[in-house]
């Protein structure tokens, strides 16, 4: 008997519901696994049907098709005298669960439940499935009729056991199992199990792909053994980018590992292990042994298979590996780059539509479009025909191969400046230099007669016109101004995004992409459909600061010198009008009365820290004490949260994006909170403001410094200086009193009474704070008592 086995684990980018295309990539990664001479294959979770089915997994049919692909796969001549798993949901007496079903020979060998549900972040799995709860047992599942018929099987064990080879003995985790306190690889170590298997659909968050690897290598080097690790990759159809990293351990060492980020919608990882290594490595954990030696027998399900070869003494095993890991800004260009790929090759539609103001955010969409091009490219370099075939498809070209990302950008992206009386020269002529050096079809429209327009339209109704508060206007109408300029981009983008192909002669229209970044989501520093309401958003989940390390990161790699002009322009929505010496009005950073620097703060302490306004106060007032006094950290959180109710309306219309990022206000599925407040929060803010009383008086500041930067409150020793993008939002200068009127109004930042001017920010002769104490009175939650 030998003793070297070679195993693969499979990265699939499957689509939910798409059975014949999961089936196919099934398929391809079994032969891909036998080619490369892999005695065994197993695949990431749910792979017959897609990860995200979720209601459709209460629907009989999806049970019917996942068994009918598991019977054309298990019947496949290809599947001959390998061992293989595939991820399925299976109905057992009535109680629907998440399963691996392992065959060998056309013969169903177990079918092992999960048995740890995950229920945080956008996992929602006790909707729709139940843990298995009986440890160490089976029972008898009978199969269905048309799987009986081909397998002369009538029930096959179903519950939690492992499968013995007349050479090794393996055993399943799956997903949410690995990360649990109880996970069950020790168990089955102890039990003799020296192959642990995972299928997973583990999704991107910044900084996260560490976590698994640490995870899996962990594992086999506490319990001994070989761990093998296989995870889906790319969107099957939700907001969420599964994150590849598919890997194989032994022994407490990364032996194997796929990509992250890639278009290959098929990855195979092969690895040898020495069966002998594990052998040695656990007898020689003299406290593991005596462990083990009175450890639980797991049912064992055994298959007359060798895993190796009698003439495998010249193979050699595969040596430990090291890769890099992805930093935050790499991250940021690949993983939104091909969530877009996913979506527009799936969605049939022929390219993007970008709103381009020349600032941060939108020019941060137009730099992933850039990075999803290259990538194209590469791949088509590379001989991936598949990524060939989507792309002739999508342009309708049977004939083109792109050679070079800005040729491709030209045809895939449409940009387009929308100017206004507000805009600036400098940020139309930054738009102008980002959309050549990309590559991207650019034009330049003007909104000011379609204002003008609406503006006569309410003239004739009312016989009034608004101003600009600059003009005389009140905060009212100065708000109404902002947001017609706002919602008109909205309606042009649409128009321009459904016929621009029709004008280049080509078939199809382009997807709306948004540019709001997930601070202003969550400070409400957006307007309801205006140009933060796209078709899918590749910023939404990613804050301010990672963006601007991303544009200084893509200013070289990409080869775009004007990002850095952009990274430097002062931030601004440009919604009202410029001074007369052609500078800017207006500051974002001013409007919102928080830096954003803060707002990832507050973002955090909120959702991963789950910090209501009293445990925020108390956790800054210490970490800002030697910059601000208890009662200004007390002000400062009051106005977050302030903000945060009368603007947490808009999340439930937010834009699609890529989630990126874990304090992610998005209320889909992974922030579930009202999103009605009563904004006062008067029980709250009464034992904040209680607290700061005692606190003030024992208040020593550590330096006679001024108001703090932003950097200076961030935890993070990283500094960055603060700008933001031409949002064509509505900041609210003064009137958060409208939000009783309109729940679908932009609202900003209105200080309560004491509070410090926004952090970084000196006051300013431009009228800001005093704008805001003359409205202070008039300010009404929506039940309308006072604020």
């Amino acid at each position: 008997m030998g003793r070297k086995v070679t195993v693969a684990v499979s990265t699939l980018n499957q689509w939910a519901l798409d059975f014949e295309g999961n089936m196919v990539r099934i398929l391809q990664s079994i032969l891909e696994a036998k080619d490369m001479g892999a005695s065994y294959r197993t695949g990431p979770e749910l792979e017959v049907c897609g990860y995200s089915c979720e209601d459709h997994f209460r629907e009989p049919d999806t049970f019917l098709h996942s068994w009918e692909v598991l019977l054309e796969v298990m019947m496949s001549p290809m599947c001959e005298n390998m061992l293989v798993d595939v991820g399925m949901p299976v109905m057992h007496r009535n109680v629907a669960y998440n399963c691996r079903v392992a065959f060998f020979n056309r013969q169903i060998l177990l079918i092992r439940p999960k048995m740890a549900m995950c229920d945080d972040g956008n996992y929602r799995e006790s909707r729709w499935f139940t843990a298995w709860t009986k440890a160490l047992q089976t029972e008898e599942y009978v199969l269905p009729r048309m799987i009986a018929q081909h397998t002369g099987q009538q029930t096959v064990p179903f519950g939690d056991a492992v499968i013995a080879t007349r050479d090794t003995c393996l055993g399943y985790e799956i997903c949410e199992e690995l990360w649990n306190v109880r996970s069950k690889h020790i168990e089955m170590s102890l039990a003799g199990v020296e192959l642990i298997v995972n299928s997973s659909g583990s999704y991107m968050e910044l900084r996260k792909a560490h976590i698994t690897s640490d995870l899996i290598r962990n594992a086999s080097f506490k319990a001994g053994g070989a761990y093998l690790f296989s995870n889906l990759r790319g969107c099957d159809g939700q907001r969420v980018y599964f994150n590849g990293c598919s890997a194989i351990a032994l022994n407490g060492e990364i032996l194997a590992r796929g990509q992250q980020f890639a278009l290959q919608d098929v990855e195979v990882t092969l690895a040898t292990i020495d069966l002998e290594e594990i052998r040695a490595y656990r007898v020689s954990l003299r406290s593991r042994c005596m462990t083990a030696a009175s450890a639980a027998d797991y049912p064992r399900i055994h298959c007359d298979f060798e895993m190796s070869t009698h003439s495998d003494i010249f193979k050699t095993s595969t040596p430990p590996l090291n890769w890099p890991i992805h930093t935050p800004e790499e991250e940021i260009a690949l993983g939104p780059a091909c969530w877009l790929w996913d979506y527009l090759r799936r969605s049939g539609q022929g390219g993007f539509f970008l709103p381009l103001s020349g600032g941060v955010d939108s020019s941060s969409s137009a730099a992933i479009v850039h990075s999803m091009c290259r990538q194209i490219v590469q791949a088509v370099q590379l001989g991936d025909a598949q990524v060939l075939h989507d792309i002739r498809q999508l342009l309708a070209d049977s004939d083109y191969t792109p050679d070079n990302a800005a040729g491709l950008c030209n045809r895939l992206l449409v940009t387009c400046y929308m100017g206004s009386v507000n805009s600036s020269k400098e940020t139309r002529r930054r738009a102008a230099q980002l959309a050549n050096q990309v590559g991207s079809y650019h034009i330049e429209i003007s909104i000011d007669s379609a204002v003008n327009a609406l503006l006569s339209i309410f003239n004739a109704v009312t016989g009034l016109t608004p101003r600009f508060r600059t003009q005389g206007g009140c905060a009212r109408q100065n708000l109404a101004l902002q947001n017609m300029q706002s919602r008109i981009r909205m309606v042009l983008a649409y128009i321009f995004a459904q016929l621009t192909l029709w004008v280049r002669n080509r078939p199809g229209g382009l997807l709306v992409l948004g540019s709001a970044n997930v601070d202003e989501s969550l400070r409400g520093y957006l307007t309801k459909y205006d140009c933060s309401s796209a078709d899918i958003n590749p910023i939404g989940g990613i804050s301010k600061m990672d963006l601007r390390r991303f544009l200084t990161y893509a200013k070289d790699k990409f080869n775009l010198p004007v990002l850095e002009s952009i990274i430097d322009a002062p931030p601004t929505a440009e919604l009202e009008p410029l001074q007369e010496n052609g500078e800017l009005q207006q500051t974002d950073e001013e409007d919102m009365g928080m830096t954003y620097a803060e707002l990832s703060q507050y973002g955090r302490l909120r959702k991963q820290s789950f910090c209501g306004p009293y445990s925020m106060f108390c956790h800054l007032v210490a970490t800002w004490k030697s910059d601000l006094s208890p009662k200004e950290v007390a002000e400062k959180v009051k106005h977050f949260f302030l903000c945060y109710a009368i603007n947490r309306h808009k999340m439930t219309v937010l834009t699609p994006s890529v989630h990126a990022e874990s304090y992610s206000p998005d209320d889909n599925r992974f922030d579930h909170r009202p999103f009605l407040y009563r904004p006062n929060w008067s029980w709250q803010f009464k034992a904040i403001d209680d607290e700061a009383e005692k606190l003030q008086p024992i208040y020593t500041p550590s330096s006679a410094q001024l108001r703090p930067s932003s950097e200076d409150l961030l935890l993070s020793t990283q500094r960055s200086s603060h700008l933001d993008d031409s949002k064509h939002s509505s900041p609210l200068s003064s009137a958060s009193a409208s939000a009783s009127i309109d729940v679908g109004i932009s609202t900003a930042a209105v200080p309560l009474p004491g509070a410090a001017a926004p952090g970084g920010l000196s006051k300013k002769p431009s009228g800001y704070s005093k704008v805001h104490v003359n409205v202070l009175g008039k300010i009404k939650d929506r039940t309308g008592i006072p604020v």
